[in-house]
């Protein structure tokens, strides 16, 4: 099994004094923003990435956000660049550009520089964002799938024709050969996080895509992977579990209760401050402003329809207790037990790479340092041991 370590870059220092009510400021003015801490918050994600490469792990993820301390990846191909040259054999997960919002030739460009500058060590992931995304950059929701999926062609036909041409309703290019091209031959590989749209599982069927499906384990992602398996096959695909990446939030301690003390003020600040900031999570609300469309979710079974809604409420009203309860069933305590908890996950998506968060709420480095470095000794070695060989929700369709 692929472990990679998934990180968010949060801003390096907790902002829950800003907030008013229960909300943290949207716009937040720059007033609040302190070159040292983020000079400091880069430094340190570098640190640690450098870390990961020592120690074994697969590879790193990151993804790009703007104009929030939720994250400081606004430009995730700089830090793909940074990291290539910190990094020797560590893969590089960019999860992922928002296709949407940038001139897609230039993302082709740089894209070949990366894995030309990793020495084919570049995932490309491409996503569609979150609804604050395209209000900072003026693009209408209305156009995000048009968008993404004129944009996936443009970059991958750059990648793959020796000189190609486009006309399109957004972009248009002549005659246009890309140098450099990448080392990995058509392209680097690609993967579509997806969290819950039926368009955008039919698209990555489409286009034979690696998925994350969904933000966490249970009944939704079982629909996401049951329809994902029926779409790969209405393409001539069969779906393997190289097609399948799952997210898993894990702590290592010595029990679950010293986790559960250790982690929660940085779950809870995460939850409850930096995620949803400025942005609106709820699938009814995304379907108004035509993010999503009215059928996004038909394919959902009823007992799952709550997951799918994607309520604000499930992440701003976390509390302590709900947080004791939920970790009871998470990959937070032993060694052992998170090492179960991963496998037991992976197993039952059908997923053979799994992507770890570590880091979720502005850990000190201290804390993320000890945490990449306990995992590795204790966790990783019998991971990275275990293959998925079987997706079971497939079994079920083809049953």
């Amino acid at each position: 099994m692929k472990v990679f370590v998934f990180d968010l870059l949060a801003y390096g220092e907790q902002l829950d004094h800003l907030k008013v009510g229960s909300e943290l400021p949207y716009p937040l003015s720059n007033r609040h923003f302190k070159p040292e801490i983020a000079v400091r918050t880069y430094a340190e994600h570098l640190e640690a990435w450098e870390e990961l490469d020592k120690l074994g792990y697969d590879g790193v993820g990151f993804n790009e956000h703007h104009c929030s301390p939720y994250g400081l990846m606004n430009s995730p191909n700089l830090l793909a660049a940074a990291a290539a040259q910190r990094t020797r054999r560590l893969k590089l997960l960019i999860y992922g550009n928002l296709l949407p919002l940038h001139e897609p030739l230039r993302l082709a460009e740089e894209l070949a520089m990366l894995d030309c500058l990793s020495n084919g060590r570049l995932i490309s992931g491409f996503a569609r964002g979150i609804p604050r995304e395209y209000q900072v950059h003026n693009v209408p929701l209305q156009e995000s799938r048009a968008r993404f999926e004129e944009a996936y062609e443009i970059v991958t036909r750059a990648w793959s024709e020796e000189i190609f041409s486009y006309q399109g309703k957004f972009w248009s290019y002549k005659d246009v050969a890309l140098w450099p091209r990448p080392v990995q031959k058509p392209g680097p590989e690609i993967w579509i996080p997806v969290v819950g749209s039926k368009e955008s599982i039919e698209f990555a069927a489409r286009k034979n895509a690696v998925i994350t499906p969904g933000l966490a384990s249970g009944g939704l992602q079982q629909d996401i992977i049951r329809y994902f398996a029926k779409c790969l096959r209405e393409n001539g695909h069969g779906i393997t579990p190289h097609h399948l990446s799952i997210a898993v939030p894990a702590y290592v301690a010595d029990s679950k209760a010293e986790a559960v003390r250790e982690f929660a003020p940085y779950h809870l600040y995460f939850n409850r401050t930096l995620f949803s900031h400025g942005n609106f999570t709820e699938t009814a609300k995304q379907r108004d402003a035509g993010y999503v469309s009215q059928s996004s979710t038909d394919y959902v079974r009823p007992e799952n329809m709550k997951a799918a809604a994607g309520l604000r409420e499930n992440y701003r009203n976390t509390t302590l207790a709900d947080f004791e309860r939920q970790a009871e069933h998470m990959a937070f305590g032993t060694a052992k037990e998170v090492t179960e908890r991963i496998i037991a996950a992976a197993d039952a998506a059908g997923a053979n790479q799994v992507q770890i968060s570590l880091n979720r709420g502005a850990l000190p480095q201290e804390m993320f340092l000890e945490q990449i470095r306990r995992f590795a000794r204790e966790v990783l070695p019998a991971l990275q041991a275990h293959e998925v060989r079987r997706v079971p929700a497939a079994e079920e369709i083809a049953a």
